[in-house]
């Protein structure tokens, strides 16, 4: 099957807290800006049956009507729960996702792909570390500065006990530093460090809360696939990226496909695998790498030198280490902001690294109009179903296919 008249979108967020409704929203503008850039409709229309979080579309794309239901894999409770605790679970937090990516050898690693997650990944660490320093400073010196005053009336304090008052009046200056800090986290810096730390803490292993949540978004897209729609289309983005990969690949395991049913596709956006599948306890995910890559399922995997958040044009079966004989997927290909962009677009994004990240799902303000351009709404709401769409594209010529993890052993 080729051509499309209904289509059922999966969207699973990488880890953010946002409600499912932001996610709505986005798509909604986007999609109409992207239409009055590009010439083809975009409507709303019903969400589809059995969404709990979802919306639909009606579009007119290519000369051909299409309907689009649209649902979220929600996991942000779990991303909420995650990003829960103090001042002191973030700082010990920031010793073990240390030690996981050091004491492994992943981090070294990592670097001979793409510097630009791996500064990512240590910007946190620089920013926290920098944080403690200056909370830390500032209290010693208040600590010092009181008990000068201390002496200075005539009250001098033994030795064991000055070094309590001082530790005491920097613990009371630095903790509310600290606090304000975490609270005014405009440099994102805590919430990468949670980020971070929720995907290291297993060394690699799926959380039990998150391989729950996993069964549970298996069952929901089989349930789509017994349906009468024409395409089943996954998107996973960011570290929605791997888990959109293992949710699959148990789908395909259970035997979830019928012949005669739907189209099944899957598209991975700004994907960061590498951060997961390097560390020594992913055999599952790299399984799944694995196994995905052989089916007969289109994979598309979308990504932009632009981005510094994600591991562009890295293969993420191949820079794994797990690519078997006869690997047909994913094709890696290259949004190429600075060609789909115009240069005051680029220079209005330069310093939005979240935003840049977030660009897969946004219109694209200089698409040149080729086919087989990369257009998320086309996509995901276009008369093609994803194989068809991307058939004739090659793969990016400039992607990296060097499998360089250290850690590839795979889950039986």
């Amino acid at each position: 099957m080729t051509k499309v008249a209904r289509r059922h979108v999966f969207y699973i967020p990488g880890f953010d807290p946002v409600p499912p409704r932001a996610y709505r929203e986005r798509y909604r503008r986007e999609a109409a800006r992207q239409a009055a850039l590009s010439g083809y409709e975009i409507t709303k229309a019903k969400a589809p049956d059995g969404a709990r979080f979802g919306w639909g579309v009606s579009a007119r794309i290519e000369g051909q009507e299409v309907t689009t239901g649209f649902e979220i894999l929600h996991w942000a409770d779990i991303v909420q729960a995650g990003m829960r605790g103090g001042i002191l679970a973030t700082y010990l937090g920031l010793v073990r996702t240390a030690w996981a990516y050091i004491g492994s050898g992943a981090l070294f690693r990592l670097m001979r792909l793409r510097k630009g997650p791996v500064i990512a990944a240590l910007y946190p660490v620089v920013v926290l570390l920098a944080q403690l320093g200056i909370a830390a400073l500032a209290g010693m010196l208040a600590g010092a500065g009181l008990l000068a005053l201390v002496d200075a009336a005539g009250f001098t304090l033994p030795f064991a006990l000055a070094l309590v008052f001082q530790g005491a009046v920097a613990l009371l200056i630095a903790l509310p530093m600290l606090r304000w800090f975490q609270r005014r986290d405009h440099l994102y810096a805590w919430y990468l460090m949670k980020d971070y730390a929720f995907s290291s803490r297993h060394d690699g292993a799926y959380p039990p809360a998150q391989d729950a949540r996993m069964q549970d978004f298996a069952g929901r897209i089989a349930s789509v696939l017994a349906s009468d729609v024409d395409e089943v289309l996954i998107v996973g983005h960011s570290s929605g990226a791997y888990i959109a990969i293992s949710v699959l690949a148990d789908l395909i395991r259970a035997g979830d496909m019928r012949p005669d049913g739907p189209a099944l596709s899957l598209l991975t956006l700004g994907h960061v695998v590498p951060m997961v599948s390097f560390l020594p306890r992913a055999t599952r995910l790299r399984a799944d790498l694995a196994f995905l890559s052989v089916q007969d399922v289109p994979w598309v995997d979308v990504t932009a030198p632009g981005d510094g958040c994600a591991f562009a044009l890295c293969d993420p079966v191949a820079v794994s280490g797990v690519a078997p004989a006869g690997k047909r997927w994913p094709l890696v290909i290259s949004a190429a902001f600075t060609r789909t962009l115009r240069a005051e677009t680029r220079a209005a994004l330069r310093w939005r690294l979240f935003e840049l990240h977030f660009q897969y799902l946004n219109a694209f303000d200089n698409l040149p109009g080729n086919p087989d351009d990369y257009d998320y709404f086309r996509i995901t709401a276009g008369p093609l179903t994803l194989g068809a769409r991307f058939a004739d594209r090659a793969p990016s010529a400039s992607r990296i296919e060097t499998p360089v993890n250290r850690h590839t052993g795979i889950a039986a």
